[in-house]
C-alpha cells in the first residue's frame, strides 16, 4: 500500500472517531506509520487533507452508484436504483459514509468550488426538473427536494448501523423507505 492511501485510511478512520477538530496531523501521520514531513509532502494541510480524502471517498461512492445503478425508463425507477445503490454502498462502507456525512455537516463543505459540487448535482436535479415539467413529482426547490433525500439517507444509514439486521433484511428496508421519499415527492403513484 503507498503512504498516500495509509494516509487516507489513517485520516479516515481517526476523522470518523475523533472529529476533524479533534484529530492532529501528528496523530494522522503516526496511526498510518509515516513521518508528519511525508503527510505534509502529500498534503500541505490539514484541510487540504481532508478535502482531498472527500473527493476521493465521494467519487468512489458515485462510481459505485453510476456502475450499480439498476436503470429503469421511469423516474422513479431511475431514482430508486440511485437511493438503493447509495445505501448499499454506505452499508459496506461504513466509515467511509460516515465521513461523507461528517463533510457535508462541516465548514469544509464551503471550501469545495461551487461548480464542483453542480457538476455532482446536475444530472440529478436536471431529472428532478423533468420529473416537475412531467408532473410527475411536486414543484418543489430542488435544494428542498435534495435535502429531504439526504436527511433520509443519512438517518436511514444510521439506523441501520445501530441495529443488527441481515443483510437481506437491511435490503428490504432500504427498499420499503425509498417508497416513503416516492410519496413525499410525487405527485400522484405514477409508475
Amino acid at each position: 500500500m503507498d503512504k498516500r492511501t495509509q494516509i487516507f485510511e489513517a485520516a479516515l478512520k481517526l476523522f470518523v472517531e475523533f472529529g476533524f477538530h479533534g484529530t492532529p496531523t501528528s496523530k494522522i501521520a503516526q496511526e498510518a506509520g509515516v513521518a508528519n514531513g511525508t503527510l505534509f509532502h502529500y498534503f500541505p494541510t490539514k484541510d487540504d487533507l481532508i478535502i482531498a480524502l472527500f473527493k476521493e471517498t465521494k467519487g468512489k461512492m458515485i462510481e459505485y452508484v453510476a456502475e450499480n445503478s439498476v436503470i429503469e425508463n421511469t423516474l422513479k425507477g431511475i431514482l430508486k436504483g440511485q437511493y438503493l445503490s447509495t445505501l448499499y454502498w454506505a452499508m459496506d462502507n461504513k466509515l467511509e459514509f460516515r465521513f461523507v456525512e461528517q463533510f457535508k455537516t462541516s465548514p469544509y463543505l464551503t471550501m469545495i468550488a461551487s461548480e464542483e459540487m453542480e457538476k455532482h448535482l446536475k444530472p440529478l436535479f436536471e431529472m428532478l426538473n423533468k420529473g416537475i415539467d412531467d408532473k410527475i413529482i411536486k414543484p418543489l426547490p430542488l435544494d428542498l427536494m435534495l435535502s429531504l433525500i439526504s436527511s433520509h439517507t443519512y438517518g436511514l444509514n444510521n439506523y441501520l448501523v445501530n441495529n443488527d439486521f441481515s443483510k437481506a433484511k437491511q435490503h428490504q428496508i432500504i427498499s420499503d423507505t425509498f417508497e416513503l421519499i416516492w410519496e413525499m415527492i410525487s405527485l400522484k403513484s405514477v409508475e
